[in-house]
């Protein structure tokens, strides 16, 4: 992917993936290091209510909708919610009001969780709520699995012909 070609390809997709696992690990392994210092109940209100206001609402909706269409208002509630930058104010925020705490490592690890283990990243508008392929992306993608490499691509379009 790069600033004009805003799609993954599946291998760049599970190295996105790997990125976000060791972060995932990271934290994991902090967590289980100073187990005895979190508190469990502050560890599990923050993991969930990421999920009880940005995705629940919209599975809800999605599964009630007879053809799977809900408002934006859902995707940008998830959005807000599995935002990283979000998540990070909410961190200071709390760091500010409560003072620092191995809890707060429940925050990336919803987050960093969402996208290594279940692939879920950003919801645009123009997809399912639910992960369904979109069939200009499944056609979209047999085409570009069958396409030219990007060598040869630049040389057909600059009149050459690919070598």
């Amino acid at each position: 992917m790069d600033a004009k070609n805003l799609f993954e390809t599946p291998v760049t997709y599970r190295l996105v993936r790997l990125e976000y696992a060791v972060g995932l690990a990271v934290a994991a392994g902090l967590l289980l290091a100073h187990l005895g210092e979190v508190r469990w109940g502050v560890a599990a209100g923050l993991f969930v209510y990421i999920d009880l206001i940005g995705y629940i609402p919209g599975a809800i909706a999605h599964h009630r909708s007879p053809d799977g269409r809900i408002p934006q208002t859902y995707y940008v509630l998830y959005n807000v919610m599995h935002s990283l930058a979000t998540q990070t104010l909410v961190a200071l925020a709390w760091i500010w009001l409560f003072g620092a705490e191995w809890a707060l490592l429940a925050l990336p690890i919803h987050l960093f969780g969402d996208r290594a283990v279940f692939g879920n990243f950003l919801k645009p508008f123009g997809v399912g709520f639910e992960p369904v392929a979109h069939p200009a992306y499944q056609r979209f993608s047999g085409e570009y699995a069958a396409g030219t490499t990007g060598r040869e691509h630049h040389a057909v379009r600059l009149g050459a012909r690919p070598s």
